[in-house]
């Protein structure tokens, strides 16, 4: 087991409330992403004293529904224009300031791009070293995160007088969000000065399909498709099975599909009911953002494919006969 110290030198040495929790919101703008109340139910494992910042451009719909999660206590929120797009130069001042009204003893988020962005420049700030993607909390100072693509896991105990923290959210399950009556004020006053950094577009994709992190069926390409036209099969039978689509990096970097379909170590984290892997051959990197998933399936011609060794159930086939065998297959039973 490895436990390294999180060094630290400037920050707040008194008057830390260690039994308290600021749990940073992600939203899409209507919505509470599930990874915050994933990030929520870690943040009870912590103690009682759970507050969320909200941070946006007319929010307060989302704080609404947050204080209604159970076990929030309190919903503090930045409502400000300048947050509109939530560039995290912006968000992280925001939580610095929170924290330096409040003193909190762990500042959680989910892990995802969102807060890849943000918690970094807090630690900046803080002078506090993060501790990202964690999947077990011990106590409020001890966690267990991945390492080496998941192929090790380290037990981290921090001495950091604040805990700044990412959490996996397939690793604790989601806080129910009807319950709670949290309160909900206004976050301390922040100059939210500018940055040298430019919002300069959002491209919202829309889709019938089952949001990738929060599927209970996901399809997943790989390289084995040779090109986008041929990967075309892949969404083909994610709709078939009302399934999320997913993909390795090799499928990405090749153009075969969007990146933000990629699942491994450096795309998303999932842990569906069912994962299907075609034409993937396992590299660590992909199986590092699947391998949590209920049941895998894998489909290769190569039967010596890494992907086989992780897989409940496996297919040496063709993907080009053996997909449109099983879609086939599906709508019969329909």
């Amino acid at each position: 087991m490895i436990f390294p110290r999180t060094l630290f030198k400037n920050v707040f040495t008194s008057g830390y409330r260690y039994n308290s929790t600021l749990v940073v919101a992600e939203h899409s703008g209507d919505a509470l992403s599930k990874i915050t109340l994933n990030a929520i139910s870690a943040a009870n494992k912590l103690g009682s004293d759970i507050s969320v910042l909200v941070t946006g451009s007319n929010v307060k719909k989302i704080a609404e529904e947050t204080s209604k999660v159970n076990g929030v206590k309190k919903v503090i929120v930045a409502d400000d224009p300048k947050l509109k797009d939530q560039l995290p130069e912006y968000v992280a001042d925001v939580i610095v300031a929170a924290h330096k009204q409040n003193s909190y003893g762990s500042i959680i988020a989910g892990a995802s791009s969102f807060s890849r962005g943000i918690i970094p420049r807090v630690g900046g700030i803080l002078d506090v070293s993060p501790i990202s993607e964690i999947t077990e909390i011990h106590s409020n100072d001890t966690f267990t995160r991945p390492m080496y693509a998941g192929n090790a896991m380290a037990k981290i105990k921090s001495k950091a007088p604040v805990k700044l923290i990412t959490v996996r959210g397939a690793a604790f399950e989601a806080a129910p969000n009807t319950g709670g009556s949290g309160s909900i004020e206004d976050a301390p006053k922040v100059e939210i000065k500018e940055h040298g950094a430019t919002f300069v577009s959002k491209e919202i994709v829309k889709s019938d399909r089952p949001e990738l992190t929060s599927a209970k069926i996901v399809v997943s390409g790989g390289r084995g498709f040779k090109s986008k036209e041929n990967f075309e099969l892949v969404y083909k039978f994610a709709d078939a099975l009302n399934a999320g689509v997913g993909a390795s990096r090799a499928a990405v970097d090749a153009g075969f599909c969007p990146n933000d379909l990629q699942v491994g170590q450096t795309g998303k984290i999932v842990n569906p009911s069912l994962y299907i892997c075609c034409g993937i051959s396992g590299a660590i990197q992909h199986v590092a953002g699947m391998k949590d998933s209920k049941v895998i399936v894998a489909i290769n011609t190569d039967k010596e494919a890494p992907i086989f060794q992780i897989a409940d159930y496996g297919l040496v086939a063709d993907i080009f006969k053996a997909i449109p065998e099983f879609i086939d297959e599906v709508k019969n039973t329909k």
